[in-house]
């Protein structure tokens, strides 16, 4: 099995809480941006999505917070997705430092909308195929 995507992100000061550690809501951001980042390496794009009337939607997240991060730490968010049969998929992502530690873990229940029935599209699966120009990065 292949490594799943990541993306470097250093963790900025102004994202610390008064204690100096990671305020807990930036660890979401940062899955986020893992997610979106990896949307545009396999070749899809928000307006792309928004043109073709579909969007991904976060229906459920799930974070376990396993070692403190602190201003100027360097750390790799990976995301990987994880497919059914069903209108839904999970995404699994770690946060890590560079040595290696567990920083984070988030796991999430997503799927993709239709925008203008408000609807999840039955079969996100072949629908981010179709989309994707490397599907690769999906597992797919």
């Amino acid at each position: 099995m292949s490594e799943p995507f990541s993306v470097p992100v250093t963790v900025r000061g102004y994202e610390t809480d008064t204690q100096g550690h990671l305020n807990q809501a930036v660890y979401l951001n940062y899955a986020e941006h893992a997610r979106w980042s990896l949307l545009q390496a396999a070749g899809i794009r928000q307006s792309e999505l928004v043109a073709g009337g579909v969007g991904p939607v976060a229906l459920e997240t799930r974070i376990r917070y396993r070692r403190e991060l602190l201003a100027g730490d360097e750390v790799t968010v990976t995301c990987a997705f994880e497919w059914g049969e069903g209108k839904t998929f999970r995404i699994l992502q770690l946060i890590r430092k560079t040595d290696g530690t567990v920083a984070a873990e988030a796991e999430g229940v997503g799927g993709l909308m239709d925008l203008a029935a408000r609807k999840l599209v039955a079969d996100p699966r072949q629908r981010f195929k179709e989309l994707a120009a490397d599907p690769g990065l999906f597992g797919l």
